[in-house]
């Protein structure tokens, strides 16, 4: 696992989409696993930024949405359908043709999920899959004791996590159950990339990285992945016993690394 650890919450998105941005220009039908939430919207907005300042691609670009409510319309404003519209693809060329999002309605839902996995697998695998982690460490809503080796499914959502999204939905009660992909999923993206910032995820980064492998610390699956990058704001950072280290390794990289 590489961590990287930048000044402030500005810098993180700018170093993800960098990120992003480098696979898209080398691979232009790149296949992308879409997050969404807070932590992300910095991202997206810089992608945003190259597509329009730089004529950085997605047309060809295929993306898979990771986590949707079940039940809930895809126009709701606080589903993740319309997230992903507002800060994403509406402001890039993408071709929505190409994007897949997670069933939520449907008489078998199970088997719909099924079909999901199918369709990953079609394109050839997911190239890099962005992902932001929760207060209690989870994936998408790979809650904790979610099997590490999961799949797309249905997932019922913890208090914490509701409340956590109760501001999206005004009065209306949060759903309370979604579709995530599983961690069995993420982990076979050829590259994951977290971000993360401010202290509120400092516990939760701190377990991820540091802690020991667990289901209840679902994220934490992150440290048996060949291509897991972190990156995270110092103050996100702030929990990290090692972090003084992390900042060595990337000021002493390789050339070929870098």
């Amino acid at each position: 696992m590489e961590v990287i650890v930048v000044p402030a919450a500005l810098d993180v998105g700018m170093a993800a989409a960098g990120i992003i941005s480098r696979l898209v220009a080398g691979k232009p039908g790149a296949v992308l696993g879409l997050a969404t939430g807070a932590s992300v919207k910095r991202v997206y907005a810089e992608l945003a930024l190259a597509h329009h300042d730089r004529a950085l691609d997605f047309s060809r670009v295929t993306a898979f949405l990771l986590d949707e409510y079940v039940g809930l319309s895809r126009s709701h404003p606080a589903s993740f359908h319309a997230f992903i519209e507002e800060h994403f693809l509406r402001r890039v060329n993408a071709d929505r043709r190409r994007v897949h999002l997670p069933p939520t309605e449907g008489d078998d839902l199970p088997g719909l999920c099924e079909q999901f996995e199918r369709d990953i697998r079609a394109t050839g695998g997911i190239d890099l899959q962005l992902l932001g982690i929760g207060r209690d460490g989870h994936l998408g809503f790979n809650e904790p004791t979610s099997s590490l080796a999961s799949r797309t499914r249905i997932k019922t959502l913890t208090s914490a996590t509701r409340e956590a999204n109760r501001s999206g939905f005004g009065g209306e009660e949060v759903p309370l159950h979604a579709v995530t992909m599983g961690i069995g999923t993420l982990l076979e993206a050829r590259h994951c990339l977290l971000v993360a910032d401010g202290s509120a995820k400092a516990d939760a980064v701190a377990r991820m990285v540091e802690g020991p492998l667990t289901a209840m610390v679902p994220a934490s699956a992150l440290q048996m992945h060949p291509h897991a990058t972190v990156i995270v704001d110092e103050a996100a950072a702030a929990e990290l016993s090692l972090r003084d280290y992390y900042r060595e390794v990337q000021r002493n990289k390789p050339e070929w690394q870098r």
